[in-house]
């Protein structure tokens, strides 16, 4: 580490992800001798905020699948946010004690841009799973500990925040790794069994916010990408699009209709498996019914000035993954539609829902609106006050 911060170049055998941090963490121009994380929370205003956070309700989970063996090694558990703040850190006392020391305690934020290179920051940075060894801590004081950690995510594929082992020798297993890696996966299946359905049983609905599913009332027939923005873009232009059409909006090197041609054929061998089928024609090609999308639900909440149950029908943006123009172009679309209609309404319950998402996440106006909006003390103004100290932070 010294080396690099010296003349900038790497040493020989530095994990490539570690690697990356340690530029990230240099070019935001901390110094390794004085980073420290920033203490946000009050206790009171800590706990109020927790308690409302979706993870409050696997910390069961979490303590019965590793608090207890991490204490008996003599490691210590942590949870954060999706912004890197330290919501539950518990196991070893010993060990809660020496992390103490470095600031490593419920309230305080764990991010590369205010400590550097630590395995919670870098997990959240690279929506990863990651594992940091001493010496590869950016911060100095921090490097005689080792930390493993990995991202949990919600059913939609949103980061609600990290899990972490930290300690002595133990947690520098590739043991370690893959045990928080599992442990990671066991708390998502464990979010989505807990999570209302959003799909009618006796109904066949299409999911295109965030990862795509087709229900059907006989099951779930897998959707790949490609599908889904077919779909996608027929379920926007109820006439049809010729192939050529087609062809442009899936692809920015515009494929050729032949490519066009053979998806929309394995598109129609999935839709057999539905009385109605999926695909009418091909000049142009059109859906053989206006189909029931979460696209549609949340535009249907919009219209009817519904706006607190159009942020929460928008569980994640349009095909996240896409890159194809046509569903970049809806994307931003229903983004904005759902932003301007939730700051304008000055709804606490719609700012609560869009600061939730991933597009309101960073969203400053809107944060700033909720806290305005918000009770002095309520859970939603706390929870405003704590992720405006963190975007303040980065902003300055």
């Amino acid at each position: 580490m010294d080396a690099f911060l010296g003349s900038g170049e790497l040493p020989p055998f530095v994990d490539p992800v570690v690697a990356d941090s340690w530029r990230r963490s240099r070019g935001s121009g901390l110094d390794p001798e004085s980073a420290t994380a920033i203490l946000g929370l009050p206790g009171d205003d800590l706990d109020a905020y927790r308690s409302q956070h979706p993870l409050a309700g696997v910390m069961p989970v979490v303590r019965e699948l590793l608090v207890g063996a991490a204490a008996s090694d003599g490691l210590v558990v942590a949870v954060s946010d999706d912004v890197g703040r330290l919501l539950w850190v518990e196991g070893s006392h010993g060990t809660r004690s020496t992390v103490d020391r470095v600031g490593f305690v419920e309230g305080a934020l764990w991010r590369e841009e205010q400590v550097g290179t630590n395995a919670p920051g870098t997990a959240l940075a690279t929506r990863r799973a990651v594992q940091v060894l001493g010496a590869e801590h950016f911060a100095r004081p921090v490097r005689s500990l080792n930390c493993v950690a990995a991202p949990i995510h919600d059913p939609t594929g949103r980061v609600l925040g990290v899990l972490d082992i930290t300690g002595g020798e133990p947690a520098g297993s590739r043991m370690m790794l893959s045990l928080v890696r599992a442990a990671a996966g066991t708390i998502e299946r464990e979010l989505a069994a807990t999570s209302p359905h959003v799909f009618e049983p006796d109904r066949t609905e299409v999911r295109l916010l965030g990862d795509p599913l087709l229900h059907t009332p006989d099951g779930d027939p897998h959707l790949s990408l490609r599908h889904a923005e077919i779909l996608t873009l027929l379920s926007e232009h109820p006439d049809g699009l010729t192939g050529e059409e087609l062809a442009v909006q899936l692809d920015s090197r515009e494929l050729s209709e032949v490519t066009v041609r053979a998806e929309i054929s394995r598109l129609r061998r999935v839709g057999r498996q539905l009385p109605e089928g999926l695909l009418a024609g091909s000049r142009p090609y059109r859906l053989t019914r206006s189909l029931c999308t979460d696209i549609q639900r949340v535009r249907s909440h919009l219209a009817a000035g519904d706006v607190a149950a159009a942020a929460s029908a928008y569980r994640a943006p349009v095909l996240p993954r896409s890159v194809a123009p046509g569903v970049e172009r809806i994307r931003a679309e229903l983004s904005a539609e759902v932003r301007s209609a939730v700051v304008t309404s000055g709804s606490v319950e719609a700012l609560d829902r869009w600061t939730q998402a991933i597009d309101g996440r960073d969203d400053l106006p809107a944060w700033r609106a909720l806290l305005t909006a918000a009770a002095p003390g309520s859970p939603q103004a706390v929870r405003a006050l704590a992720h405006l100290s963190v975007l303040e932070t980065d902003l300055a």
